[in-house]
């Protein structure tokens, strides 16, 4: 049976998903998902209070594939998806920020959005992501982000679905009036990017130990 994670997005920079290049990638935070999902699973974040966004879907992502941090890091397809804190909008969000070290096989970190603020390593956040060395990637997708639409109150009830920490998981089966609202919503067109991410301007980064941006 496949499952629907449901969980609330809260903060919104482009970096956790990161739906860029054709390609939506999930490989920062919210480890138990990335460890469990599986493909053909359905993600979905909810926007909350921080985002001030809640009751709102941000983006919808089925599980396509799945690689390790030292593939994804590897992979040519994915050079873009490197970070780049001096470029573009786009490339600043970069999520392709770990792999280990040949001589010590210890985590490296790239300057990213979970980095310290001068760009050294960030421990807290590099044993977080880290515990699960998986990254869920996915070629059918809608990301709403700032466009992020008000789901109906129905459908939610319907699964029994309420904002809250960590995640809910439900059989696809009772998700399919969820799902349909979703594609409608995106005009029934896969790998859309449908509005900038809620903080998409911003140059803040992520620090776990003041569990905030910084």
């Amino acid at each position: 049976m496949r499952r629907v994670y449901i969980y609330v997005v809260r903060y919104d920079l482009g970096f956790a998903p990161n739906p860029f290049d054709e390609v939506c990638t999930f490989s920062c935070c919210m480890p138990v998902i990335r460890r469990v999902a599986s493909v053909g699973d359905w993600l979905i974040g909810m926007g909350g209070k921080e985002l001030k966004a809640t009751g709102r879907c941000i983006f919808a992502m089925r599980v396509t594939d799945h690689l390790s941090f030292n593939e994804y890091w590897n992979s040519d397809r994915f050079i873009s998806k490197r970070p780049v804190r001096h470029g573009s909008r786009r490339t600043m969000m970069g999520d392709n920020i770990y792999h280990t070290d040949p001589r010590t096989g210890k985590w490296l970190q790239e300057n990213s959005v979970h980095s310290q603020p001068d760009g050294k390593q960030d421990p807290d956040n590099t044993n977080h992501d880290t515990q699960t060395d998986r990254i869920l990637l996915s070629e059918e997708f809608y990301y709403f982000g700032e466009n992020a639409p008000l789901v109906p109150t129905k459908l939610l009830q319907k699964i029994g679905y309420k904002n809250g920490r960590g995640h809910r998981a439900f059989d696809e089966e009772d998700c399919q009036s969820l799902l349909s609202w979703v594609k409608e919503q995106a005009g029934h067109r896969v790998n859309r990017i449908l509005g900038d991410p809620f903080q998409f301007m911003s140059n803040k980064r992520y620090s776990r130990t003041r569990n905030r941006l910084i």
